[in-house]
């Protein structure tokens, strides 16, 4: 049986986008077809097996994102969310898992109830050593510090992470600057999110990063 993971996300031709669709045919390779999904198409994702969030925020439906978000964390459908994934997933679960006022300073201006914003220093094409928690999930998969590559420019703040930690989620992984570079949410069978890309280096031919492979285990192991 062909499992399908929906690529959420508007395809702007960024370089993470063409990484992206680099790493697609390795994916298939290890037995998942992958489909771009964008944000504005009226999508249903319930009909698919795993959904990876990729970066590019704002999304061209931010409503629709979040919307689909709701859903992989109720039914619990495999999720992967990288960079923009990461910080709407961080949205999606204060807003209605903690049940508190969260906003995204880049799409709603900066205010006190950002629970995403703006890094101080910005990680826009820049690497940092990533560093795994030991005892996590992450660890597990990739129990080495690595350099990972970054397109952000916003991150959770301290104080969203600090709510999501006391709620159970996991910090999987750490970098300067970044703080948090991987959250393992609970509850769920495979709902993880990074800062690092995890898909960048598929250009130039580098293997299926640990992260991903993780993932792709969890889509093929859904019922």
């Amino acid at each position: 049986m062909t499992r399908v993971v929906a690529l959420l996300g508007d395809d702007r031709g960024h370089r993470s986008h063409q990484e992206l669709n680099a790493l697609r045919p390795q994916l298939a390779e290890l037995g998942v077809e992958t489909e771009w999904v964008p944000t504005d198409s009226g999508f249903e994702i319930s009909t698919y097996d795993g959904v990876w969030l990729v970066p590019g925020s704002p999304y061209a439906s931010d409503a629709a994102v979040m919307a689909a978000l709701t859903v992989v964390r109720e039914r619990g459908i495999p999720f992967l969310g990288v960079c923009g994934g990461m910080q709407y997933a961080v949205l999606e679960w204060t807003r209605n898992v903690l049940g508190s006022a969260a906003t995204h300073a880049e799409s709603d201006g900066a205010g006190d109830d950002n629970a995403v914003a703006a890094l101080a220093c910005s990680l826009y094409g820049e690497e940092r050593l990533v560093t795994p928690v030991p005892g996590t999930r992450f660890d597990g998969w990739q129990p080495e510090p690595f350099v990972g590559m970054h397109f952000c420019n916003y991150a959770p703040t301290a104080e969203a992470i600090a709510a999501l930690e006391k709620a159970g989620v996991v910090i999987g992984a750490t970098a300067d600057d970044a703080g948090a570079e991987v959250l393992e949410f609970p509850d769920h069978p495979f709902y993880v999110t990074s800062m690092f890309q995890p898909h960048i280096g598929a250009l130039a031919g580098a293997p299926v990063h640990p992260l991903v492979r993780a993932f792709v285990s969890a889509v093929a192991a859904r019922r």
